[in-house]
């Protein structure tokens, strides 16, 4: 443990052809399935899901931005997504599927072509450092027998966005940080997830589908019966914080997914595959929120996706399958953002 504590001197990695943006490249994780990263309110940290070896189930784990300091902040059992710092980073907050029992929940039938499953998951809340008992003090704030995930916090740091099936369809809300007041914000058959408050809190970005045809809402609710869902189509979109004026931004076909508000709260950044829909070389692009202007941030060859800037804007955390020791390890990568080149 005291060696994770030393300070690491993680090498630049070049950034590809195009990638103007991103200067001093450097990465943080080596191996495995490692995603979803997200800054702690200093800047000083981050929270991310990685696939332990043991068990191939995602959990909980923090590290510095140098890359020292990793450490698993979850309980080990069940399945876990989605972490977040709040209450001045002394708390996270993150989804699991401890209570229904220790053991990893089984993969999705992937018979039915590329399908995520929608796994029991409540919302707990812990200690950020893991300690104060099992699991780090861990306690549900959401009891439903069905998917609660894709939480994030607003600006204040009284709210908690996220997605649920608690009424038979992907929708999102809001509740505060103890699990009280939850209030529903879209209702449209389909996928609405993903959700991230704008900086100034007034604004939600999030990732949407929502069938067109009798026979895409037939083949959505058997899936959803099923607790499964196919994020294969997928745009971004925009609602005022309480769920009004949702409007969509992106028309691009593929999967669009993972948005966050640029720092200036008028464009978004955000996953992409829309190139080429049916690879799995998503990019990261810029979009203005009427869906002008859009400009591709990296060009690397394979997965680049779950885009957040740091609280000064000075800094870029995404995942990526580059400089992977084999194919599909997936890593987190943090770089200075270069607004103007």
């Amino acid at each position: 443990m005291l060696l994770l504590l030393l300070p690491v001197l993680l090498q630049a990695i070049p950034a590809d052809s195009g990638e103007v943006h991103l200067r001093n490249i450097r990465q943080l994780t080596f191996g495995g399935q490692n995603a979803e990263a997200y800054f702690s309110r200093s800047g000083r940290q981050l929270i991310f899901q990685r696939q332990q070896a043991d068990s191939g189930c995602d959990q909980e784990f923090v590290i510095n931005v140098d890359g020292s300091g990793l450490h698993r902040v979850s309980s080990g059992e069940g399945r876990t997504t989605c972490g977040y710092f709040f209450e001045n980073d002394a708390r996270i907050f993150y989804s699991s599927t401890a209570h229904s029992g220790a053991a990893c929940p089984p993969r999705p039938d992937y018979s039915q072509g590329y399908v995520w499953a929608l796994y029991d998951y409540d919302i707990y809340v812990a200690n950020a450092d893991g300690r104060g008992g099992r699991a780090g003090g861990a306690r549900r704030i959401t009891n439903n027998p069905h998917y609660d995930a894709e939480g994030t916090l607003s600006p204040d740091g009284t709210a908690i966005v996220f997605t649920s099936l608690r009424n038979g369809d992907l929708d999102i809300y809001t509740m505060s940080v103890d699990g009280r007041h939850v209030k529903r914000l879209t209702r449209q058959l389909g996928y609405d997830g993903g959700p991230f408050f704008s900086p100034d809190g007034k604004q939600i970005v999030y990732r949407a589908w929502h069938p067109q045809t009798a026979t895409d809402s037939a083949d959505y609710r058997r899936l959803i019966a099923q607790n499964l869902v196919r994020p294969v189509r997928m745009e971004i979109w925009v609602m005022d914080a309480d769920g009004s004026h949702q409007r969509q931004v992106t028309n691009l076909g593929g999967a669009n997914f993972a948005p966050f508000f640029h720092p200036d709260g008028r464009r978004i950044i955000f996953a992409s595959n829309h190139k080429n829909p049916r690879s799995r070389n998503f990019d990261l692009y810029l979009v203005n929120q009427d869906g002008t202007g859009l400009e591709q941030i990296t060009t690397n060859a394979e997965f680049d996706a779950f885009p957040m800037f740091s609280p000064d804007g000075h800094q870029l955390v995404w995942a990526s399958n580059r400089n992977g020791k084999v194919p599909g390890e997936t890593n987190i990568f943090i770089a200075d953002w270069i607004e103007t080149p």
